[in-house]
């Protein structure tokens, strides 16, 4: 058999699960679940057909709910129109837009954001950087809150990138960057916070196992209050 990728479907039940299967000199069968929800299966090279779908049949389970809880933290924020009256969040609160003529600028006052601008045309984008600025303040400062809860597994404070995911709420890479959606802004502080708990404990523990969710456990006992807060807050 060749250690050259090819992709598989599995079908279990109504569902198909499609991935990417590689057969390489190992002992065990090994099945990852990424992020963006794809799935990654390294079988031993003398594993037939007839065993490997029975495997796979018996993790299918286990790979439907690791592809749930990624796309849990998928965003679905509706699309905005930007215009006056419109209804716009910001740290869990509605606000009201509010498009004057003046300077650019942003500012909060009352229940409204107002966006200072001498074309409306460039409300969404002054917008967006008031939104991305917020962010990086706010996201620094709640990683530096919960960092020290994570002393125990000799965890640095890693860097800290806004970068928008049209599919993702927040990641980690490999290298240990962790990298926050801007629009996380729009939730309550709560919210933010149990995601950035979550990608620390990506950090320790890359896939959704039993020690990953015992530290984020531990750390934030009432994570699912806030789980379904931003799940029904923000999709």
């Amino acid at each position: 058999m060749s250690d050259t990728p090819t992709i598989e479907i599995l079908k279990f039940g109504s569902r198909q699960i499609e991935y990417e299967l590689t057969f390489e000199e190992r002992k065990t069968l090994g099945i990852k679940v990424y992020p963006d929800c794809s799935v990654k299966v390294i079988a031993p090279i003398e594993t037939t057909r007839e065993r490997l779908g029975k495997k796979l049949k018996e993790k299918a389970p286990w790979i439907i709910r690791q592809q749930q809880d990624f796309l849990s933290f998928h965003p679905l924020t509706p699309a905005r129109r930007y215009v006056n009256g419109e209804t716009h969040l910001y740290l869990g609160k509605q606000y009201r837009l509010r498009i004057e003529k003046g300077s650019k600028n942003v500012k909060l006052q009352g229940g409204r954001i107002i966006v200072f601008t001498e074309s409306s045309k460039s409300t969404e984008s002054l917008l967006d950087n008031w939104y991305r600025e917020k962010a990086r303040v706010h996201f620094n400062d709640i990683l530096q809150k919960v960092l020290p809860f994570f002393s125990r597994y000799n965890l640095k404070s890693p860097p800290l990138q806004i970068h928008y995911m049209p599919t993702r709420w927040g990641s980690c890479t490999a290298k240990g960057k962790v990298l926050l959606n801007p629009e996380l802004i729009k939730a309550p502080k709560g919210c933010i916070e149990y995601v950035i708990i979550h990608e620390l404990c990506h950090l320790i523990h890359h896939n959704h196992t039993k020690a990953f969710y015992e530290i984020q456990e531990s750390i934030l006992p009432d994570w699912r209050k806030w789980k379904e807060r931003l799940e029904e807050l923000l999709t």
